[in-house]
């Protein structure tokens, strides 16, 4: 390794180091509450349009809204990390990415398994979702405000009584997952909304 090669390394490092004892301002409150009314949107067109659907329809109708929240997030978080972070914008959005991925992992695999696998098992989705939600919050906490914390509760509690109350019938309500979605993302959006105007207040 040559003496620029290693200046360049070390560059590349400290900025991580850096990036990883600053707290994220990429996530914004428009686009989580936006993805809280797609949550609302598909919880709505699937008991409209789809009132006979398979459990695969229903799978892969919250796998594109997932997907498609994601990219809302990522297109607002990359416009904020720029303004808010400059030359450590990119460290800190793939630090971002990196603490939520393996729950947005896991809650991409576990339907499309259980779908080939166990479809008998879909009813426990909803839930299993929400909790997945809960967990990369969590994951995410050390470079989020800490008030945002209250939507990982948030997601905990209303997962695990989806599937409570899903146990009854076992069957996919559109309502299970879209209700506490829209919720929980408000909750978030109102959470990182203040949490920006107490950063201003500060500054």
């Amino acid at each position: 390794m040559t003496d620029i090669d290693k200046a360049l390394s070390d560059i590349v490092e400290i900025r991580s180091r850096i990036a990883a004892g600053t707290a994220f301002r990429g996530y914004g409150p428009l686009a989580i509450a936006v993805t809280g009314i797609i949550g609302l949107l598909t919880a709505l067109g699937q008991s409209l349009f789809l009132p006979g659907r398979t459990d695969s329809q229903y799978v892969w109708c919250w796998i594109g809204a997932g997907i498609l929240s994601a990219m809302v997030v990522r297109i607002e978080m990359q416009d904020r990390a720029r303004r808010h972070h400059s030359r450590l914008a990119d460290a800190m959005i793939h630090q971002a990415i990196a603490q939520f991925l393996p729950a947005a992992a896991a809650a991409l695999f576990l339907p499309i398994f259980l779908l080939r696998h166990m479809p008998e098992a879909l009813w426990l989705m909803p839930g299993l979702w929400q909790i997945f939600v809960s967990l990369g919050i969590f994951a995410s906490l050390r470079s989020l405000p800490t008030t945002v914390s209250w939507g990982g509760f948030f997601y905990f509690l209303s997962g695990s009584a989806c599937l409570f109350l899903a146990d009854g019938d076992r069957t996919l309500s559109p309502w299970m997952m879209g209700a506490p979605f829209f919720l929980g993302q408000c909750l978030i959006a109102a959470l990182l909304y203040r949490a920006a105007g107490d950063d201003d207040d500060e500054d």
